[in-house]
């Protein structure tokens, strides 16, 4: 039986899992300027990825640095569901909204 393929769907599920809350834990205390953490982590484990020959390490690899690019995009919906009242704003930030600089 080959089970590396399940190995990587689990992989895969717990790491969509994971970035879930980092998402809504970097809103919070960072806002939307974190983007550019997710842009670099994103880009070297995908790299690292390449350079990997064990096949279910690699595609972990590449699976992070794609949920880190795809943080990208969730980092500023996550700023849309805290304006809507879905999620709760962090009440010490200095601004009540977010700064022109998170558009």
């Amino acid at each position: 039986m080959y089970i590396n393929g399940m190995i990587i769907a689990v992989i895969t599920f717990l790491a969509i899992g994971v970035f879930h809350p980092i998402v809504i834990k970097c809103e919070y205390y960072f806002t939307c300027r974190v983007w550019p953490a997710f842009l670099v982590s994103g880009i070297a484990f995908i790299i690292a990825s390449l350079f990997v020959e064990n096949a279910i390490l690699s595609a972990t690899l590449g699976v992070i640095g794609c949920s880190c690019l795809w943080s990208i995009k969730e980092l500023f919906e996550q700023r849309e569901r805290v304006r809507k009242g879905w999620f709760p704003k962090n009440p010490n930030r200095k601004h009540p909204d977010h700064t022109e600089n998170d558009k």
